[in-house]
């Protein structure tokens, strides 16, 4: 894409990113790909904030270029150490070496750590302004936002927030980079939510404060490192991060995620018995297979509602080992303090519950129901299973 000017002497200058299969390795986009946003500040000094992957380096260059010639460089803004937003830097430097490298106390240390730089670098104080000229910048640290030494830069005289990872969402961008611009909105507010439960959920608290922090700072653009540039409505997306944020520590949406896995089909037939239940008490309920949904596409749903069942069968003594996997993340994820509720079938033995007992513990879900059956279920088996996700539901209430 062409670079863009979002403000008089501030551009655009970003990449879309549409073949990479995992954002961090673990996370599948490979359906909604990512942008990395770079911007590129032109003033009597210039100033390029953010970077980009590696692997999109010449498209990058090329970017640049549309503006300003790279000899005419003279900052490198880094407002995080991921090589998503830093992977070019080795080249970067090789073609500009004047340009000095503003950061953190801890980026300094993780340049050197990641890329082994050590010289043309210097550390910024929260608050610091810097002048560009007709241009100036601020920066505030906003640290496990969502790494330590992370920090948002704000250009005063156009009130525009590049807010880094805060703010962002997957999703390349199709040809318009503003809220104002794009064709589907809700497509970006759901990858939003998606990439907030992923990558920024466990950080929670930071998020909150870091909001706060910058609740003062009159912002009429967000510009983050992923996703649309928010300039018809910045507070749209400020109030989705601080809900989102919220769901952590404070009251949930009335709602049930349904988790469910079935080898041969048997814990499948109660689920649906279980989620007509849930339906007929007026609960809205929305449901995973959890062998084949990853769990990118899994964590927003258990984020934002209170009520969780899991539906699945003992397995070598056990839980169906994707229903195990999945509750794991979740732990890792800190999706803490819901309602809970367990089904599911066994053969010989039975296991899945114990585990499921455990795992609920580690989570602080206070689990209200349990219901398992041998084998296949009968159709008496089936109207418990339905009484049983109408009894959950209301509980919720």
């Amino acid at each position: 894409m062409p670079a863009v000017e979002i403000r008089p002497g501030i551009y655009w200058i970003g990449v879309n990113d549409r073949t990479t299969d995992l954002f961090e390795g673990l996370w599948p986009i490979t359906q909604e790909g990512v942008s990395y946003n770079t911007y590129l500040v032109d003033g009597e000094q210039k100033g390029l904030i953010d970077l980009a992957k590696g692997l999109k380096t010449d498209e990058f260059l090329d970017q640049v270029a549309q503006v300003i010639d790279l000899s005419e460089l003279d900052y490198i803004i880094i407002n995080h150490m991921e090589p998503d937003h830093t992977g070019i830097l080795r080249t970067l430097r090789r073609i500009a070496p004047q340009a000095v490298v503003l950061g953190t106390r801890k980026t300094r240390e993780m340049l050197e750590a990641f890329y082994q730089v050590t010289e043309g670098v210097r550390v910024v104080e929260d608050g610091e302004r810097l002048s560009l000229g007709s241009h100036t910048l601020q920066f505030f640290s906003t640290p496990f936002v969502h790494w330590p030494e992370t920090m948002m830069t704000y250009e005063v005289t156009h009130r525009v927030l590049f807010s880094c990872d805060g703010f962002g969402g997957y999703g390349a961008l199709q040809g318009a980079i503003f809220d104002d611009r794009c064709g589907d909105p809700a497509l970006y507010e759901r990858e939003a939510l998606r990439y907030y439960v992923n990558i920024v959920a466990v950080f929670s608290r930071p998020v909150l404060k870091a909001i706060e922090r910058l609740k003062d700072v009159p912002i009429e653009v967000i510009a983050p490192s992923h996703g649309l540039i928010w300039r018809k409505d910045p507070g749209r997306i400020i109030e989705l991060y601080r809900k989102w944020a919220g769901y952590a520590t404070g009251e949930r949406e009335m709602g049930v995620t349904l988790l469910y896995g079935s080898m041969y089909g048997n814990s499948e037939q109660m689920m649906n018995a279980v989620a007509q239940g849930v339906s007929q008490a007026g609960v809205p309920v929305e449901i995973f297979d959890v062998a084949r949904t990853h769990t990118s596409y899994v964590l927003p749903s258990l984020w934002v509602r209170q009520g969780v069942i899991v539906g699945a069968p003992t397995y070598e003594g056990g839980l169906f080992p994707p229903m195990a996997h999945t509750l794991d993340i979740a732990v890792r994820k800190r999706i803490l303090n819901r309602k809970a509720a367990y089904f599911g079938s066994y053969g010989w033995s039975g296991g899945a519950r114990r585990e499921f007992a455990r795992l609920a513990e580690s989570l602080k879900w206070e689990v209200v129901d349990t219901f398992e059956f041998h084998g296949g279920p009968t159709l008496e088996d089936l109207r418990a299973g339905e009484a049983f996700g109408r009894r959950f539901a209301e509980a919720l209430r």
